[in-house]
């Protein structure tokens, strides 16, 4: 059955009506009288004379070298000079100015603690974590003392914002071997970087704990960056105690403690709770402002009280809050999750004709809700116009788009997708990664699949057990298995541990085509995991058309799995010994290690090996080797059977 079509635009949230501004006539202004003559000729005030650290401040400013201008004024300037001409930098975000100008301040010994906050804070806001971390570390290596705490502050502030939770309390622990005392703005910090941690309320808490053994009082920004911890990790009871917390220690909650409560609501359709606090919020005399009726459309939408989020989103369009996609998105997203797709659609719609600017949000929330509800072609024009209209992505979008056009087997497009990533500059992720193999493997194009898990393990990404597996079987199906070993390799050591059917699924498409080394790989490091079945066939093959170079290896790699290595298999090396008489120090090799382990030949292999001892110069030592194994296998031979009886 065909799916309904879609509505084309119209409006369903009329905009409220417009009221002409009044015209009040002013009032004409009252002449102004001519002022004395001795109040004209009133002497003018003196023009201040710039100072010479002034006016080199302003030089440095303005020079095209500021390096070579800090050197030519050094004798005027001070430190507090090179701290406001380094501010400087980092306001007009000259990141690489702004290292320049620290260097040139660290090697003429021009350094204060407030250099270093500024120089680790505008660091911060370059997004260079690594550097940072660079930085300070050298600074360490040259036994410089910079450990202080407002100094090591700005540092934790630059890595939270970077998302190095890791480095964070690295440095943190740091902080506290070398006796420094962190201070609240440090456990504000540390508290901000545990919003998304995937155990960020635990950790929240141990630090709560060490900042009341502190003898720290929490103040208003330490209970609102709990509120905010406790709504992304879902722990809404937990967020109403602290607000009450607040309250009761004399604190007055502001708009981001109720933005941070009512988000916490939002996350389970608290909407009677997110109503009462909303009295609670306008009783103290606070006015609702945009992200907090933005955070209530939230509570609204996701609890399917669809009909107040359109009230209220009228609300926000009349009171000029709804200038920017955001609260449409919010209710399209809920409108479609909820199965409204036609509502979801006709509010599209009306957010293009009010002329909202989206910046691809709004469409791909769209495009992925078409595609959902099987409108295949509806999703993929939606993601040309956008790209008709649009000259620049964000990955987001970008993968929404490339989904669509990939889902509608519009190789064109996905080619033309790819290229602009390239031109744009935007990095494939994980989703971008995964989107491509999937559309290589349906188009049968199984070397640019490859081609696509090779580039997504280069760069660093985690790989799709499941999908790289599908591919690899694949490979090997097409007539490609060195590349599905490949694979197989890629996913092998980009994680600790693989299903355990992987190494099957490998030794399935090596051990046939004859990449019998390849196999052997896979079975030393994984024969524990290997059933008898597959050891056996991996062996046979092995001792027949193996490297003959490696078949002891072979051999002490399936005992050491735990397997029986049969008696067949034996003679099959024996064979192969046989046949190259240059090879007769392995053979003997071999014929000892199966003594030791309490293997022996069989009579076939017996006969084979004396018949042919002359070969080997040593006719004598043969039947002696071969004399030890058969009363070793007897004895073993009563061993068991003792054991059984």
């Amino acid at each position: 059955m065909e799916a309904p079509s879609l509505p084309l635009a119209a409006s369903r949230f009329p905009s409220p009506p417009v009221t002409a501004p009044s015209c009040t006539r002013p009032r004409s202004l009252p002449s102004i009288r001519a002022a004395p003559k001795a109040l004209k000729e009133r002497e003018a005030p003196k023009t201040q004379r710039t100072s010479p650290r002034r006016s080199a401040i302003a030089e440095v400013k303005a020079a095209t070298d500021p390096v070579a201008a800090l050197t030519r004024l050094e004798d005027v300037l001070q430190t507090q000079d090179c701290n406001i001409i380094l501010r400087h930098y980092g306001e007009i975000r000259r990141w690489d100015v702004l290292s320049k100008v620290f260097g040139w301040m660290l090697e003429h010994n021009m350094l204060n603690i407030a250099s270093y906050s500024s120089y680790f804070k505008y660091l911060g806001l370059s997004r260079n974590a690594a550097k940072v971390l660079q930085v300070y570390s050298a600074i360490q290596d040259n036994s410089i003392r910079v450990a202080h705490v407002s100094i090591c502050n700005s540092v934790l502030g630059c890595l939270v914002k970077n998302g190095r939770s890791d480095s964070t309390f690295k440095l943190y622990d740091e902080m506290i071997r070398e006796g420094l005392s962190p201070d609240l703005f440090t456990y504000s910090t540390l508290l901000s970087g545990c919003m998304k941690l995937r155990q960020g309320y635990t950790k929240a808490m141990e630090l709560i704990n060490e900042l009341n053994s502190r003898g720290l009082q929490m103040d208003s920004v330490i209970y609102g960056t709990l509120l905010a911890i406790c709504a992304s990790h879902n722990y809404c009871d937990e967020a109403e105690v602290y607000f009450q917390k607040l309250k009761d220690e004399g604190y007055t909650p502001n708009m981001f403690h109720y933005s941070s409560l009512l988000n916490a609501y939002s996350e389970n359709s608290y909407h009677e709770k997110a109503e009462l606090l909303m009295k609670d919020l306008r009783a103290s005399g606070l006015t609702p402002n945009k992200v907090i009726l933005t955070t209530l459309l939230k509570v609204y939408s996701k609890g399917g009280l669809f009909d107040k989020a359109k009230e209220l989103l009228t609300e926000l369009e009349a009171s000029g809050f709804a200038q920017e996609e955001m609260p449409y998105c919010i209710l399209i997203d809920a409108l479609a999750k909820g199965g409204k797709i036609w509502e979801a659609t006709m509010l599209f719609n009306d957010m293009k004709e009010k002329g909202v600017k989206s910046d691809g949000y709004a469409f791909s929330i769209m495009i992925s809700a078409l595609h959902r509800g099987g409108y295949r072609e509806e999703a993929k024009k939606l993601a040309k116009e956008f790209e008709d209209q649009n000259a620049t992505y964000d990955l987001v979008m970008l993968n929404t788009s490339l989904r669509a056009y990939c889902n509608t087997n519009d190789t064109e497009s996905v080619m033309r997708m790819l290229k602009k990533m390239d031109e744009i500059n935007i990095s494939p992720d994980q989703i971008t990664f995964n989107t491509l193999i999937r559309y290589f493997c349906k188009e049968n194009v199984y070397h640019l699949a490859y081609k696509t898990i090779e580039d997504m393990h280069t760069k660093g990404h985690q790989l799709n057990e499941v999908l790289c597996s599908e591919v690899m079987v694949q490979l090997g199906e097409a007539g490609f298995p060195s590349e599905a070993f490949s694979v197989y390799y890629m996913m092998r050591y980009s994680k600790r541990t693989v299903c355990k059917s992987l190494h099957e699924k490998v030794l399935g498409i090596l051990v046939p085509a004859g990449l019998l080394k390849d196999a052997y790989i896979v079975i030393k490091d994984n024969s524990d995991l290997i059933s008898p079945c597959s050891l056996e066939n991996f062996a046979g093959q092995f001792m027949t058309s193996g490297n003959i170079n490696l078949i002891n290896d072979v051999m002490k790699a399936l005992n050491h799995s735990g397997w029986r290595i049969s008696r067949d298999i034996f003679g099959r090396a024996i064979q192969r010994y046989i046949q190259k008489p240059d090879k007769k120090q392995l053979l003997l090799c071999l014929l000892d290690w199966m003594t030791g382990q309490g293997y022996s030949v069989d009579s076939s292999s017996r006969n084979l090996l004396l018949k042919n001892a002359q070969l080997f110069g040593q006719k004598q030592l043969i039947a002696e080797i071969v004399s030890k194994q058969q009363a070793a296998s007897r004895a073993t031979g009563q061993r068991i059977k003792m054991s059984i009886d």
